[in-house]
């Protein structure tokens, strides 16, 4: 069944580490079961996960170039939150850990979004939608 599935969003970051301490400030944890120094499993949710790869180790799992997400984009990951305050003490907190932001912030009514690069330019949204939009 679709809702069991479980999702893994792999990114290669150039400094392991210092990729650990940022989301960590943010917030989230790692399953050290699956962290190790060339990988750390990040734990969005029950069901989504963030691996943060080092590029060779990424590059392993690829026959292509891996990206450089600091010129180019490869992916947008999108996280909900609980309340627009949620989103706003989100990426206020990012933007204190050196993130930078992605143009103004987005009301559409039923849904509010702000977005962020990380430390190696990966996009990431954060968005609150209304329940039952």
């Amino acid at each position: 069944m679709a809702s069991e599935r479980l999702v893994f969003v792999n990114l290669p970051v150039r400094d392991l580490e210092r990729s650990m301490r940022f989301f960590r400030a943010l917030g989230f944890e790692f399953n050290p079961q699956f962290t190790d120094e060339k990988a750390a499993c990040m734990v969005l949710s029950d069901k989504g996960y963030v691996m943060l790869l080092t590029e060779p180790f990424f590059a392993t799992f690829t026959t292509k170039k891996v990206a450089d997400a600091s010129s180019t984009t490869e992916c947008t990951v999108a996280i909900s939150a609980t309340s627009r305050e949620e989103v706003d003490a989100l990426v206020g907190k990012a933007l204190e850990l050196e993130a930078s932001e992605v143009g103004e912030a987005r009301d559409y009514g039923f849904m509010y979004q702000r977005s962020f690069y990380d430390l190696d330019g990966h996009l990431w949204e954060v968005l609150y939608m209304q329940p039952g939009a």
